[in-house]
Order: C-alpha cells, then sequence, then structure tokens
C-alpha cells in the first residue's frame, strides 16, 4: 500500500491550534486503501496544543499575540519533509488555509479571517521537494 502524510486534525487528532480537530471522513477512509501516516507540523516544531491563531505576515508567522513563532514553523516544516522521507510518501493531504499546511490559500496576517493566495510553510517545503501536495478541500 502507499504511504500518505496527512494533516493529523483530519484524522481526528487533537492538535488543532484550539485543542480541537478538523476530522474530514472521506480522508478518513482513505485508511481502507491506503497507509495513512498523521503529521501536525506544529507539534513537530514545538509548539504546544492549545496554542494561539497563527497567520503568515510580510514573510514571518506571528501568533494572534504578535509573538513570531517563525521558527517553530520551519523546524515543524522540516520535520515534517524527514517524516515524508523516511515513510516514502509520494503524497500529503493537508489541511487548507493553515500557515504550515494550506495550498491555495492563507490568512492574510490580519487576524480578520481573509484569505489571500499563498501556501503553508510546510505546503510549500514538501511541494518544493518532489511530494504532490493536495488539499482536504479536494479530497
Amino acid at each position: 500500500m502507499v504511504n500518505i502524510l496527512v494533516s493529523a486534525c483530519l484524522l481526528g487528532l487533537n492538535c488543532k491550534y484550539s485543542g480541537g480537530n478538523n476530522i474530514n471522513e472521506r480522508i478518513v477512509e482513505l485508511k481502507n486503501r491506503y497507509n495513512l501516516i498523521p503529521v501536525c507540523p506544529e507539534q513537530l516544531g514545538g509548539l504546544a496544543t492549545p496554542r494561539n491563531p497563527a497567520e503568515i505576515c510580510k514573510g514571518l508567522i506571528l501568533d494572534s499575540q504578535g509573538k513570531d513563532v517563525t521558527e517553530y514553523f520551519k523546524k515543524g516544516a522540516m520535520e515534517t519533509l524527514a517524516l515524508a522521507r523516511l515513510f516514502n510518501c509520494p503524497i500529503a493531504i493537508l489541511k487548507s488555509k493553515s500557515p504550515s499546511c494550506g495550498i491555495n490559500r492563507v490568512y492574510d496576517g490580519t487576524f480578520e479571517g481573509r484569505l489571500i493566495s499563498g501556501m503553508g510553510m510546510t505546503a510549500r517545503l514538501l511541494k518544493e521537494s518532489g511530494i504532490t501536495v493536495m488539499c482536504d478541500e479536494d479530497i
């Protein structure tokens, strides 16, 4: 079976910034045809759950209190890539809009719910490393 990297929150793990999850039953059902490898880049980078929400702002990732958390996101992206390579995952299914995992759109950094074109840090690194990156909304 093919290994697929999946944002852990989409599989029902409570790793979302708020302490909850974003379970997606269509993605959970993929376990019948693929080996799903759950990852949470924010946790892999050293951030706690729950944590303040974060957004990309002028090339940095800032939390809602203005704290620069970019280095945590960089570390999480690198750790996620290491797991993708370890498990030989050709595909990643990631959570939309996230500053780590967003594929086509991310929040604009104002914490007002506005979306802009862009990619999260982990999504970009995986794509640049030759991994096919898909959004949960496309499944």
